[in-house]
């Protein structure tokens, strides 16, 4: 099963207006350069550009961009509301830091007046809470499953991640260890769609 057909199963207990339910996550150190595996997302996925150290960040978005274009992509930038509008990208997503920071009236103001997305990583049910508290159009919770990205951790797991899933008031991404094998897991956990990095979402 890929996950494109992980996430036709989901039966979501919240649904993201306007974000995809599979979404490709890009990282430096796993996915150096981002482009072939954004290229080859099925037509209607999504992106979200990480690539924080990157010092060709902005020309990278900007590559993105025009792929998303040509492929009907949605493209979120992680962290930089003015780099996310600059490129046009169609809204940010939001470290649990910085929703957690509270100096968030102008990327607020951008997204409103623009009908921008924004997104928020969550580790935790007070996190989630925050997210919905700030009317966020969904949460990225993580990590479900045992992954690479967070060494030494076990993951929420998939009967914990359902309960915090519907009691969140908001839709929910699962990202962290979501692969083949570990998808069909989460058909009926009320997850509005799969986050992965790296060229997993594409196979």
């Amino acid at each position: 099963m890929t996950l494109a057909e992980a996430v036709r199963r989901l039966k979501p207990c919240h649904r993201a207006s306007g974000l995809p339910g599979l979404l490709l996550i890009t990282d430096t150190a796993r996915l150096t350069d981002p482009l072939p595996a954004v290229e080859r997302l099925p037509k209607g996925a999504g992106v979200i550009v990480r690539h924080y150290d990157s010092p060709d960040r902005a020309c990278l978005a900007a590559a993105i961009m025009a792929v998303a274009r040509r492929r009907r992509l949605v493209v979120l930038v992680a962290g930089d509301w003015r780099l996310a509008a600059s490129c046009g990208a169609d809204g940010i997503h939001l470290s649990e830091g910085q929703a957690a920071s509270g100096r968030l009236a102008a990327l607020r103001g951008w997204a409103r007046r623009r009908g921008r997305l924004v997104t928020v990583a969550c580790h935790s049910p007070q996190a989630l809470a925050r997210a919905r508290w700030l009317r966020a159009d969904a949460a990225l919770l993580s990590p479900v499953f045992a992954t690479a990205s967070h060494p030494g951790t076990a993951g929420i797991g998939a009967m914990r991640f359902a309960r915090w899933c519907r009691a969140a008031g908001l839709p929910v991404v699962a990202l962290g260890g979501v692969n083949r094998q570990t998808a069909p897991r989460l058909a009926a956990s009320g997850a509005a769609g799969i986050a992965a990095i790296g060229g997993l979402v594409s196979r």
